[in-house]
């Protein structure tokens, strides 16, 4: 299963059908509030998320979910501008595996999940 976290329609919605159609079930959340305990719940093998919020900072729920044992397994992939350098970095030193640009997400998307989902 994968979690997908998006306030905005596009790509979200997109992104859901694509996991869909590679085989995958998802879950999608659109408040950020809630991610940590549908994670919890549902035990996802990876979390995708829209890093740019209109309110708030998903650096923090990144931040909380890889200090919850129960979930600092669950590889994070966001998604944003990559011209927003300071937020890329943000979600990676709080523990995103990787973060894509908004743009590329939907066509690199088996690329990307083979990426993060890899056991190092």
């Amino acid at each position: 299963m994968a979690v997908v976290f998006y306030e905005s329609l596009l790509p979200g919605s997109q992104l859901a059908n694509k996991l869909t159609d590679l085989g995958y079930r998802v879950k999608t959340i659109q408040v950020a509030s809630s991610v940590v305990e549908i994670v919890r719940q549902e035990k996802p093998i990876v979390l995708i998320a829209d890093l740019a919020l209109r309110h708030g900072d998903f650096c923090g729920v990144i931040t909380e979910l890889k200090r919850d044992p129960n979930t600092e397994h669950v590889p994070v992939l966001g998604f944003t501008n990559p011209k927003n350098q300071k937020l890329v970095d943000a979600a990676v030193a709080a523990g995103a595996k990787l973060v894509a640009g908004d743009a590329g997400i939907l066509e690199q998307l088996p690329q990307l999940l083979d990426h993060v989902l890899a056991i190092e």
